[in-house]
């Protein structure tokens, strides 16, 4: 299965290329911010199945940069589904639960009803949008809290913070489940493969369990990774931020057990496993 990868760097990027053979191309060889390079790369690499796993992630610049955010998580990957439509090659697509107001406390479900709180929920949104217009045999596969050895995230931004600091206030009303990149990784391979034997698309969720607030995760990567911390728990207005988060943050993964055979991760296992890999 020849599979190509737009992102190099990324978490899921960098774990795809760790898992498969895969050709991962970076922003010298693709950059989303030109979506007519993108789709001329798929025609150009005419492979079995396309992954896009690259993205502009910066949920609180995208407030200010939201027509960038949009071409790159919204043009470029609509330009991927219309090419890979054209030459009937499958295609998955990583988003977001930031596509949901996070109102409530009951797990999303893929069909429910999307209001996205910010740029970077809209930007994502408008793939979604997209992709399912353009009539490629695709899967979007909607995530959360993505983690990983890898790049920027919240694992590795809380043990930089505790090489200085002793105490630490860390939001405990958002909750959600944390996701390991490698799982994500496993994921989008193991969807790729079913795409191209013929398996149906459509909009999936994949979180990892069981579901947690920043606070409890802040605390269970300090207790792994033998740092004394003191973690107290502050409510959202607490620590404003350009870009509103969503407070709820659950998502249904059913559909994809069901459909894939792919169930949720255990994320204190993959954090486990994260620390582990971090300290070598």
């Amino acid at each position: 299965m020849s599979v190509l990868v737009f992102g190099k760097t990324g978490q899921v990027a960098t774990e795809l290329q760790h898992l498969g053979k895969v050709t991962a191309l970076g922003r010298d060889q693709a950059d989303l911010s030109d979506p007519a390079a993108c789709a001329e790369a798929i025609r150009a690499a005419a492979p079995g199945a396309v992954i896009n796993a690259a993205a502009y992630t910066a949920v609180d610049k995208a407030e200010e940069e939201e027509a960038l955010a949009t071409t790159i998580n919204g043009a470029a990957p609509t330009a991927m589904a219309q090419a890979c439509a054209a030459l009937d090659i499958p295609f998955v697509q990583i988003s977001t639960d930031y596509v949901f107001d996070g109102s409530g406390s009951d797990p999303w479900q893929p069909n429910d009803p999307v209001a996205p709180l910010g740029a970077y929920g809209r930007s994502k949104l408008a793939s979604e949008d997209g992709i399912r217009a353009s009539g490629a045999r695709a899967v979007i596969l909607r995530t959360s809290w993505v983690f990983s050895a890898h790049g920027n995230n919240f694992v590795k931004t809380m043990l930089r913070l505790s090489e200085t600091r002793d105490a630490l206030k860390v939001v405990d009303d958002q909750i959600g489940g944390p996701t390991p990149a490698r799982d994500i990784a496993s994921a989008c391979l193991t969807i790729s493969k079913a795409l191209i034997a013929g398996q149906g698309g459509g909009t999936y969720h994949y979180a990892g369990t069981p579901a947690t607030s920043w606070e409890c995760f802040a605390r269970e990567t300090f207790a792994l990774a033998g740092r004394q911390v003191t973690v107290t728990g502050i409510p959202t207005t607490d620590y404003p931020t350009p870009a509103q988060r969503p407070l709820n943050s659950r998502l249904d993964c059913s559909s994809l057990t069901r459909d894939f055979g792919i169930s949720p991760p255990d994320w204190k296992a993959a954090l486990a496993e994260t620390i582990i890999e971090l300290r070598s």
